[in-house]
């Protein structure tokens, strides 16, 4: 087992060959989670195991990473831990992504094509992290805005109707 992670990989050759990855990605190699990120320092834990179940390639394992990110509410840091637990599918064309099970997520990829392993990391961290991310006890409260009475404008005409 390498030390450093492959930047890219041929998932099939792998899995033909039972090849194990570990390793840690740097947050600051994420330039697709960076926008989501409030501190883009920190580690990615990887863990991976490449194999054949059947015919079909498959990836598990697990991500895991200890997160900053923006409340969303009150706009404070927020500590949030995604663990993913890993379990792709590789296929080749979507047709065969759909005869996959519930419990495994397609990687589609052309026989003979190497992936990025960031991007595959990337995936399953942006999977973890909540569409509106907020503290779960948030105290923040907007402040009550006074809005001035302003007459209807249509008032005078029911004043003509009554009359």
């Amino acid at each position: 087992m390498p030390d450093r992670l492959p930047d890219f990989l041929d998932p099939v050759a792998f899995a033909e060959k039972n090849r194990h990855v570990r390793g840690e990605f740097a947050l600051s190699q994420m330039d697709r989670l960076a926008d989501a990120l409030m501190v883009r320092q920190g580690f990615v834990t990887v863990d991976l195991q490449f194999g054949k179940d059947g015919r079909m390639s498959c990836i598990r394992g697990c991500v895991e990473a200890s997160l900053v990110l923006q409340c969303q509410c009150c706009l404070e840091p927020l500590p949030w831990v995604v663990r993913s637990d890993v379990n792709l599918g590789v296929v080749a064309t979507v047709d065969e992504a759909l005869l996959l099970p519930d419990s495994i997520d397609p990687l589609l990829v052309r026989a003979g094509t190497e992936v990025s392993l960031i991007d595959i990391v990337q995936d399953e961290l942006m999977l973890g992290i909540p569409v509106i991310p907020q503290h779960q006890d948030c105290n923040f409260s907007t402040p009550a805005i006074a809005v001035p009475e302003r007459p209807h404008p249509f008032a005078g005409l029911a004043q003509l109707k009554i009359k």
